[in-house]
């Protein structure tokens, strides 16, 4: 476990509630300054289609936005820095406005296969997509027709893995029909079978 992630959750209040239901609080000591990313993290980045980023407004109200793209397109720059394109959406620019006044994000990443989950948590700057056009092309999907307007980068503080108890696993439609191919290659395979038998007995 990170001990990062936990010293800088563990606020005050926490620690209060902790000790009134529990009677005691969670001591948090030799943290260090961060937690770098290892190579579990980032083969698990790197499978990821999808993540949550929480972050707040001026007026104290949390935002969670959810962001999807091809496996891998939160890219992993180095083991405390992240990076994702993002692109001309609706135009409400909750996030980026949000990052202008706090730049502390959360990150929620998902395997509900495998009922894991990673969280993250960082500082984000958002850069115009239009002065660093190499890393926009590097990070440009080529399935989007949008182009990329901004450029975000996550300097990862720490981050902690949850327990898998109350994941509900689920899958996409790609997961499924991967899992399904041996059935069907199985049941066209006996189907074929089936045929020749029945045309061996004239049937």
């Amino acid at each position: 476990m990170a001990m990062k992630y936990l010293e800088t959750i563990m606020t005050e209040s926490v620690l209060r509630a902790q000790h009134h239901y529990y009677g005691h609080a969670a001591k948090i000591t030799d943290a260090p300054e961060r937690d770098l990313l290892g190579e579990g993290e980032a083969e698990f980045l790197a499978a990821r289609d999808s993540f949550y980023l929480g972050t707040v407004s001026e007026t104290g109200w949390p935002y969670v936005q959810h962001r999807g793209g091809p496996r891998g397109f939160l890219r992993l720059l180095n083991p405390s820095t992240l990076v994702f394109a993002d692109y001309q959406g609706n135009r409400q620019l909750l996030s980026t406005g949000n990052l202008s006044v706090d730049n502390r994000v959360s990150l929620f990443l998902m395997d509900y296969p495998n009922r894991a989950r990673l969280k993250i948590l960082g500082h984000a700057r958002v850069e115009d997509g239009r002065l660093h056009p190499d890393l926009a092309a590097q990070l440009a999907n080529p399935a989007m027709k949008a182009r990329v307007e901004r450029i975000v980068f996550i300097d990862v503080l720490s981050f902690d893995w949850n327990c898998p108890k109350y994941i509900t696993p689920r899958y996409s439609l790609e997961e499924v029909e991967e899992l399904a191919g041996s059935l069907k290659a199985c049941i066209t395979e006996l189907e074929a079978e089936l045929r020749t038998l029945k045309t061996r007995s004239g049937s």
